[in-house]
Parts: structure tokens; sequence; C-alpha cells
């Protein structure tokens, strides 16, 4: 798996901060696969240009969720990244995420560091009764487009079995994979708001990059040496 983040890895290697990097792009990636067989065999995505979920959401972060973010903006957005350093959110109109981008048709500027929640919308699965999954439809998905599936699917609750049935398989269950990912950081499991908690965040990798030997401010610059 090619990292997203390869150049930021580089600047805090031997630090805390990479290893819960490391294990959180690696917990995103085992999402994605196993998100994969879902998609395939479902083709439940969301609908084209939607981006209903972004509109009065602004996601709470785990440490290990916000480092991440941090570090995908400052890898891939570092002009923004300094911006939010200085808490200026660039697409931030408050009513939608701070970084939801109603001039792009995908609507979301990080995808690459989207959270967990971002990632589980619309395509996980809830724990019911006696250990078993349920699914549901997406509240935002048209009803329209849910009645020409074949078969057609309501927006109600279907028992895992039901919905294992309609699609030959099932998304990842929400509770289990955030179970994961309180495991990354267990010092520090209480969730955030996003906007209070990336710009001190970006500003503490910021930091390390100076104190790992690295006094630029942007992640572009060559590895500390330790890092090959």
């Amino acid at each position: 798996m090619k990292s997203e983040i390869a150049h930021v890895l580089g600047l805090l290697y031997g630090t805390k901060e990479y290893d819960i990097l490391v294990e959180t792009e690696r917990q995103y990636q085992c999402l994605k696969e196993s998100q994969s067989e879902w998609y395939e065999k479902s083709r439940f995505f969301c609908p084209d240009g939607c981006g209903s979920c972004c509109h009065n959401f602004e996601p709470d972060l785990l440490e290990c969720e916000a480092l991440y973010m941090a570090a995908w903006l400052l890898e891939n957005q570092n002009d923004n990244a300094l911006k939010i350093a200085d808490e200026v959110f660039p697409f931030d109109n408050g009513k939608t995420c701070p970084f939801f981008n109603a001039d792009n048709s995908y609507h979301c500027s990080i995808y690459g560091g989207r959270p967990f929640v971002c990632r589980l919308f619309g395509a996980s699965c809830s724990g019911g009764k006696n250990g078993e999954r349920v699914w549901r439809p997406c509240r935002f998905y048209p009803e329209s487009m849910l009645a020409k599936r074949n078969p057609p699917v309501e927006k109600r609750q279907y028992a895992g079995k039901e919905a294992e049935k309609l699609f030959s398989s099932l998304p990842p269950v929400m509770t289990d994979v955030m179970e994961q990912a309180v495991s990354v950081s267990p010092d520090s499991v209480e969730t955030v708001l996003l906007r209070d908690l990336l710009p001190g965040t970006i500003r503490r990798l910021l930091w390390i990059f100076t104190m790992n030997g690295n006094d630029n401010d942007t992640p572009r610059g060559s590895p500390n040496n330790s890092a090959a």
C-alpha cells in the first residue's frame, strides 16, 4: 500500500505520532478493503454530487483521526494546513462540514484524510440484538432510486440475513470499526469537535518536525536520516 502521508511519516520517524499514524492508515486501508466487496456486490454507491451528510454536520475526532487529518493536509495541501493552524478554515461557511467544497462536484476537500465516520457513512451496519448485524439505507438516499433497484429497497431497517440475501454481502459494523480506532491511542479516547482539535494538532506536528531536526514549515523537505 502506498502511503498518502509518506513524507510526513519520514519527518516523524521514531515518535509516538509516527506509530499512531502508521496504525491509523493501516486501519483506514483495512476498512476500505472490507467495504470493497460490499460496493462490488451491492452497487450501493452514494448518488453523484450528493453531499447531504456534510450539511449541518461537523465530525468529532479521536486523537488518531486528528493526527492523520493534520498529516494528510501537511502532505497534500500544505498551504491550507498552515491556514488551519492559524484557525482559518478555507471552505468554512457555518452551514456544512468546514471541509465541504460547494464548488467541487465531489464536495469533500480532504477525501483522503477524512475520519472514520465519513468513511463509514452509508456503508456500514449497526449491531443489533443478540449480536446480529442490521443494515438500513442512508437516510439521504432518494427513495426514487431505491425503488428502481432490482429488487426494490425500502427505507427501513433490514436484519443482517435479510440484507445479505438481497446483496450477497454486508458492510462492516460501525461499532467494531470504532472500537479498533479507539485502541490506536488508548490514552486519548475522548472525541473533540474537528475545528477545536485540528488547528492545535497541525501546530503540534510542525513543532515535532522542528524538534526532529527539520526546521522547515513544509513536509516536502527530505526526511531525516533515521527514516531511511
